[in-house]
């Protein structure tokens, strides 16, 4: 029994070592890899502009909502102050009274140079009459600009979109007393960035160019750190990151980001150079001419020009000779 038992355990541990057709031996060395810190970026618009009224009044027309995508100049809403109604007829009614008055001063000067032909009356009357002319027609004047001012003031009451983009925000409904300056609707344009706030330890290893990796819902892409701002806030450093195609669906969402932040030197295999059994990892590796597996613990996965590789935490060694195949 004791020697069936022998040559079933030798049987076993022949099968466990014995491996196929080695493809290739690889010299493990150390190599540099980047560390990588995980942060959440914020999608944001290049430029966040609010539109404003220019009048107090009410709000009686309101065209857009939240999302709505406008061109620059689009009227968004519109506001009324009834008083200058009342403003512009109290003009209108002083310029009538005024052109009638004129009429009747220009009646009386031209009866003035008749008398004053015939000597009846005298040149000093006549200037007089002159004179209240000129005074006349300057008053129709200053109330014609007068009434230019309020037309300008009805028309400041239309709200235009200040650059072409997607409504962000609508903070008043129709129907609402505004005040001159207040926000009707905040404007989001000029395409889109991610945002990052780091810690303010990483600060020094953040540069202006480095590659950054996004993993967003429609899949992992590569953007570049297009600024790092030089005031710290709240312990964080605000940095701006260039990404093509970043969708605009959403201003302010979340995005996990990957920033570079250091080197350290790392162990690396191919991945297909890793034989797990029975919940444990190992690599064969060549000693004395032959090959045998050793365990190891296994790290993260990395891609090395195009291959994908492990980072090996322990078992290995640099100079040793690990063995590379299908199994």
């Amino acid at each position: 029994m004791s020697n069936i038992r022998s040559a079933l355990r030798a049987l076993v541990m022949a099968l466990f070592v014995a491996g196929p057709a080695f493809a290739a031996e690889i010299t493990v060395e150390p190599v540099t890899v980047t560390d990588w810190k995980a942060v959440y970026g914020r999608i944001e618009t290049r430029d966040r502009v609010p539109a404003r009224a220019r009048l107090g009044g009410t709000l009686t027309i309101l065209t857009v909502a939240e999302g709505d995508r406008v061109d620059s100049g689009a009227q968004l809403a519109r506001v009324v102050d009834e008083k200058l109604d009342f403003q512009l007829r109290a003009v209108d009614a002083r310029l009538q009274a005024a052109e009638s008055r004129l009429e009747n001063a220009r009646t009386e000067l031209t009866r003035g140079e008749e008398l004053l032909q015939r000597g009846v009356t005298t040149a000093q009357r006549l200037d007089a009459l002159r004179t209240e002319v000129s005074v006349i027609t300057n008053e129709i004047a200053a109330a014609r600009a007068e009434r230019h001012v309020i037309e300008q003031q009805v028309a400041e009451g239309d709200v235009f979109a200040p650059l072409g983009g997607v409504v962000l925000d609508v903070p008043v409904t129709e129907g609402a007393v505004v005040t001159p300056g207040q926000t009707i609707a905040t404007m989001g344009g000029g395409g889109v960035f991610l945002r990052l706030a780091v810690p303010e330890r990483h600060a020094g290893a953040m540069e202006e160019g480095d590659d950054i990796q996004i993993e967003g819902p429609d899949g992992a892409r590569t953007g570049t750190l297009a600024k790092v701002y030089p005031l710290i806030e709240n312990g964080r450093v605000i940095a701006d990151v260039e990404v093509g195609g970043l969708s605009e669906r959403y201003v302010d969402a979340r995005v996990l980001v990957r920033l570079p932040v250091g080197e350290h030197q790392a162990i690396l295999i191919p991945r297909d150079a890793v034989i797990t059994r029975s919940g444990l990892d190992f690599v064969r590796v060549t000693e004395g001419g032959e090959a045998i597996l050793r365990s190891v613990v296994v790290g993260p996965a990395h891609d090395r020009d195009g291959t994908a590789m492990v980072h090996i935490l322990t078992g290995l060694q640099p100079g040793d000779v690990v063995v590379s195949g299908d199994e």
